[in-house]
């Protein structure tokens, strides 16, 4: 369902009322750029949280699995430039004593405080730098800090992504915002994104965690880059209940907020994809009258993926014959699907693509181009011209 009167704010996460953010330069990134940054909720709030399905997980992942266990969160502290993977037990106990230090500053459990990092793998985070910065970033908390957040967590990215809403919800105004960073390694179910979400809604945990799951699935999960899957993905939702509002578990109000959560993530989302690494164009790319949204969602992905229509599209060449053999290797297509021209689908974004694609889908939605039809799923692409590794 969509958000009725959404207003979209500024100040992406702290936008929340009762949420602080900042960032800093520890001298993780050798650039000197802002790599530590930090979200805390002035008052307990409930999370909900998904990681990568990657079998191959960081130990900021592992760690946050164990803390997110207790449906309870109230900081979260992240650091780029370093992914703290595949670094044995020594990134078990950095990424814990990351969650403890930012616990002792915040003066809150440390079981209530997720970490994640994200950049270079195989490399142990430089803990003296972390250490001596934690300090300044809890002293950077602040109702203005989402930007510097933002920034903080940033890798290949080219600029900061944020955005932020407002809608009623049974005569209460409900804000959500959210920060969030990936453009490589982008291939589902998740990517090596992040996605840091507050909101100031009551909302029941078990609904919490349902809304948060499906608006993942129609949102970061409906999206690729490169095809390949990150180790370090992260989406956490805050709600700590400065609303004030009925407490949404089912039936009224709950829809409502889920739509909103939906369109905040979808907006997220594509600014990575926009943002992909090298990429110059995007594009939206339409199945319709697949036997399945299954089925629809696996022959938008092959057409997305595929490397020869990339590079047609790239090319500004016409030539639907490699969307119909991308069509035809999903294994799910018919001849009475009428799959969309390649004229309507780079008319409908900026611009087309090139060698290496992101793919975007959101079941039953489209982008400016009005509702698909049922069993129907819509995929945009943004493509690149250069290929370079991801962190």
């Amino acid at each position: 369902m969509a958000p009725a009167e959404v207003e979209w704010l500024e100040g992406g996460v702290t936008a929340v009322p009762g949420i602080l953010a900042g960032g800093v330069a520890a001298g993780i990134k050798p650039s000197g750029k802002k790599d530590l940054a930090l979200i805390y909720s002035s008052t307990p709030a409930r999370a909900a949280v998904m990681f990568t399905s990657n079998q191959v997980k960081g130990a900021p992942v592992l760690v946050s699995m164990e803390h997110a266990r207790g449906g309870q969160a109230q900081a979260i502290v992240a650091s780029s430039g370093c992914a703290n993977v595949c670094t044995g037990e020594r990134g078990i106990s950095d990424a814990r004593e990351m969650t403890r230090l930012v616990g002792e500053l915040l003066r809150i459990p440390a079981t209530h405080v997720l970490v994640a990092s994200t950049g270079v793998i195989g490399v142990p985070l430089p803990m003296d730098k972390v250490r001596a910065a934690l300090p300044k970033l809890a002293k950077s908390l602040s109702p203005q800090g989402g930007r510097a957040a933002a920034e903080a967590i940033l890798t290949t990215d080219a600029k900061p992504k944020e955005a932020a809403l407002r809608l009623d919800i049974d005569g209460r105004a409900v804000t959500i915002g959210g920060i969030a960073k990936g453009v490589g390694m982008i291939e589902p179910h998740l990517a090596t994104m992040f996605c840091f979400a507050a909101t100031d809604a009551v909302v029941a945990p078990a609904a919490l965690t349902a809304v948060v799951r499906r608006t993942v699935d129609r949102s970061f999960n409906r999206i690729t880059v490169d095809a390949d899957q990150s180790t370090s993905d992260t989406v956490a939702v805050l709600a700590n209940g400065l609303a004030e509002n009925r407490p949404l578990e089912r039936g009224r109000g709950l829809p409502q907020f889920a739509a909103g959560l939906e369109a905040l993530m979808q907006r997220l989302a594509r600014a990575l994809v926009a943002d992909g690494e090298g990429a110059t164009k995007l594009v939206a790319i339409a199945v319709r009258g697949a036997t399945s949204r299954r089925d629809a969602l696996r022959a938008a992905r092959s057409v997305a993926n595929s490397p020869l229509v990339k590079t047609a599209l790239n090319g500004a060449d016409p030539n639907w014959g490699r969307i119909m053999m991308a069509l035809g290797k999903s294994r799910r297509g018919s001849s009475r699907t009428r799959w969309p021209s390649p004229s309507a689908a780079s008319g409908s974004s900026s611009a087309a693509c090139c060698a290496r694609a992101c793919a975007w889908s959101a079941s039953g939605r489209s982008w400016g181009a009005g509702s698909t039809r049922s069993r129907s799923t819509w995929v945009s692409a943004a493509a690149r011209t250069a290929s370079g590794p991801a962190t």
